[in-house]
C-alpha cells in the first residue's frame, strides 16, 4: 500500500481511505471518555483497546489511521500528574499503537486545537483571547515529539480558527514531516466565522502542508468546502465529516439520520477529495461502504 514516494505521492495516485471516528469506536466497545482527556486517556489506561479500535478500522479498509493524541498534551497530562517525560512518552505510544494496529498502512498523529485540551467546547468556536504566538509556543512541543516518533503526515485537524491555522502551520516548520490542514466549518465560514476562501488561502504557499480540508462538519458542509480548497490552494483535499447525526442535550441522544461518507464520496472525489473518511459517529462499518466505493472509483 506504502509508495515509494511517501505520503504525498499516494494522495496525488489517491484518493485513500481515512478511519472514522476513534472515540466512536472505543464508546461502541463501552469504554467511558467522559473526561477531560477524553480518548487520550487509554494511551496511559488501556492502550490494548485503541490497538483494537485502530484495527477495527484496518480491517474495514481504512488505509490510514489516525492517531489518539487529538486531546493530548503536556498539560492535560501534567493535570493527570505526569511529568513531561511520561506525557512525552504516551503521545510517541500514539503514533506506535497505530503503526502497529496497520505496519503497512499510513499513520496520521493528530493534532487537535487548542480548545480540545481545554475540554469545555471551544474547539468549535475558536478566539481563545490568545495571539497567533502563544498558540504556536503551546502547540510546539507535543508537535515535535509527534513528529518525531515516525508519522507519516501530522494531522492539523478539526481548526475552529484562522489565527490557530496559522500558529500551526508556523509550528510544524522545521520538523521534517509532511501536514495536513483541516478546519471545522459550519457552512462555508470556519466555525470562527471566517470565509473559507481566505482559511485555506494561509496554507497554499506551504510546502509541508500536502492536503487540506474539512473534518467534524455535516456531510452537507463538504461539497462546497472541496471546491473552495481546490481552488484556492490547489492541494488535494482532505474531507471526514461527522455522521448527520446532532446531539440532543435536554435528551442526551442522537437524533437524525446517520449518512455515512461513501454515497457522497464520489462527487467529493470529482471535485478534488484525495483523502476521505469520518469523523464523529462513524464507525467502521461505514468505512467498509467507502472503502468499497474508493475502490471502485480507482478501478474506473
Amino acid at each position: 500500500m506504502r509508495s515509494e514516494g511517501g505520503f504525498a505521492a499516494a494522495l496525488a495516485a489517491g484518493p485513500l481511505v481515512l478511519d472514522g471516528g476513534l472515540s466512536h469506536q472505543l464508546a461502541a466497545a463501552g469504554h467511558d471518555l467522559d473526561d477531560a482527556l477524553w480518548s487520550a486517556r487509554l494511551l496511559a489506561d488501556h492502550p490494548r483497546a485503541l490497538l483494537t479500535a485502530h484495527r477495527a478500522y484496518a480491517r474495514a479498509g481504512a488505509e490510514v489511521l489516525i492517531t489518539a493524541s487529538y486531546q493530548a498534551s503536556f498539560e492535560g497530562f501534567a493535570r493527570r500528574g505526569l511529568d513531561r517525560a511520561a506525557a512525552a512518552d504516551l503521545l510517541a505510544s500514539s503514533v506506535r499503537l497505530a503503526r502497529r494496529a496497520q505496519p503497512d498502512g499510513w499513520v496520521a498523529a493528530s493534532v487537535g486545537p487548542y480548545g480540545a485540551v481545554l475540554a469545555d467546547g471551544s474547539e468549535y468556536r475558536g478566539r481563545y483571547g490568545l495571539s497567533v504566538a502563544a498558540l504556536e509556543r503551546f502547540h510546539r512541543p507535543r508537535l515535535e515529539v509527534l513528529a518525531a516518533a515516525g508519522p507519516d503526515v501530522l494531522a492539523l485537524e478539526t481548526v475552529p480558527d484562522l489565527d490557530e491555522a496559522r500558529a500551526m502551520l508556523r509550528a510544524i516548520e522545521g520538523l521534517g514531516v509532511p501536514a495536513w490542514l483541516s478546519y471545522s466549518v459550519a457552512g462555508t465560514r470556519t466555525r470562527a466565522g471566517q470565509p473559507l476562501a481566505e482559511a485555506f488561502a494561509v496554507a497554499a504557499d506551504s510546502a509541508q502542508v500536502v492536503a487540506v480540508g474539512v473534518n467534524c462538519c455535516a456531510p452537507q458542509d463538504v461539497g462546497p468546502a472541496v471546491r473552495i480548497a481546490a481552488e484556492v490552494t490547489g492541494k488535494p483535499v482532505v474531507v471526514y465529516p461527522n455522521s448527520g447525526e446532532r446531539w440532543q442535550p435536554a435528551s442526551r441522544s442522537w437524533q437524525g439520520r446517520a449518512l455515512g461518507p461513501a454515497p457522497l464520496a464520489a462527487g467529493w472525489v470529482r471535485d478534488g477529495a484525495r483523502l476521505v473518511g469520518g469523523c464523529c459517529r462513524v464507525g467502521p462499518a461505514a468505512i467498509a461502504e467507502l472503502a468499497a466505493e474508493l475502490t471502485a472509483l480507482r478501478a474506473r
